[in-house]
């Protein structure tokens, strides 16, 4: 616990950082209407260098978001609409013969992209949806035996409308492990709604929102640097003993039939240095893992049938974990 800040002792962020992380949260808050936690949920995976899925019916402004975050981006920008005719080498490329030159040319397909976007994941099969395991857990993809990287920074935001909804696909275990995070995007308040209608209907012709207000305030070189300082952001080790407490306790945690694996005491780490960046803090504390536990842990636990024929969430289940387990005290 030699890490614990001392009485007294400055132990905010780099001021630079600082300015840049709130900077990119006021831009997105321009096109987004409410929605705060989710922003800043999908910040702290930019922050962490993660990949994203975001979940809710649709009309809650899941595509809005991830557009109005590669406005506030100077990089390359790719969106994929996934649909049932999709096909692997529509995300990954292909290779093709050239009569001119009787030469074989690769051509990339879009995930060879800074920030991509891929839309209702969950409405193409497991095969098309398998073609970015690759790209998401080692920054490559392979064409005809040929692997190629992606340009850094990379970052995958998926979109996905909720299972029950009619023509969508679960995505395998495999590739949700992959996400950093699962955030849920939820019908927005009664004001905030109010707010949503009169920006929509105020003199504009459809009922699309934009991102024009949305200004480009970082680049690349700026994010790859927030990502570093990041990393280096101070975690006890008391903190870690804490995040393995709990993903361990998701294994044996009565209602839940599948546990979090050790990617999720990893996680739990990254987005909780990443909150602490967010927050202007240069060191994690406990509160910082409780409260990214959720967006964290819930896509990597599976709740038992019994309790799910009861109506029962893996958040509600998470939730009452993380209450139960005991905290560090620093």
């Amino acid at each position: 616990m030699n890490e614990t800040p001392a009485t007294g002792t400055d132990h905010t962020t780099n001021p630079e950082a600082t300015r840049a992380v709130n900077a990119i949260l006021e831009e997105i808050s321009k096109a987004v209407v409410g929605q705060q936690q989710v922003i800043r949920e999908v910040i702290i995976a930019l922050l962490a260098s993660g990949h994203i899925l975001l979940e809710g019916v649709p009309g809650l402004g899941k595509t809005l978001l991830v557009k109005a975050l590669a406005k506030c981006f100077e990089g390359d920008f790719s969106r994929i609409q996934f649909t049932p005719d999709l096909m692997p080498a529509d995300v990954t490329g292909h290779v093709i013969y050239d009569m001119s030159n009787n030469k074989f040319n690769t051509h990339k397909g879009p995930i060879f992209t800074n920030l991509l976007l891929a839309d209702e994941i969950n409405r193409a099969p497991a095969k098309t949806q398998a073609a970015l395991l690759e790209v998401m857990q080692e920054y490559q993809a392979t064409i005809e035996g040929t692997s190629h990287p992606v340009p850094k920074p990379f970052m995958t935001l998926a979109t996905q409308n909720p299972l029950e909804q009619e023509g969508t696909y679960p995505l395998p275990e495999a590739q949700l492990d992959r996400f950093l995070m699962k955030v849920l995007i939820d019908y927005p308040e009664e004001e905030q709604e109010q707010l949503l209608v009169k920006v929509v209907t105020g003199e504009r012709i459809g009922d699309a929102l934009s991102v024009d207000a949305v200004s480009k305030i970082v680049n690349g070189e700026t994010i790859q640097k927030l990502q570093q300082y990041c990393a280096r952001i101070k975690v006890d080790q008391a903190i870690i003993e804490y995040c393995v407490r709990l993903v361990r306790a998701t294994r044996s945690w009565q209602g839940i039939s599948i546990g979090a694996g050790p990617r999720g005491s990893i996680a739990l780490v990254r987005c909780a240095r990443a909150a602490a960046l967010l927050a202007g803090r240069d060191y994690v504390t406990p509160d910082d893992v409780k409260n990214i536990s959720l967006p964290a842990l819930r896509h990597r636990i599976e709740v038992s049938p019994e309790l799910e024929m009861e109506g029962h969430t893996s958040d509600q289940i998470l939730a009452n974990l993380v209450n139960q387990v005991e905290t560090p005290r620093l």
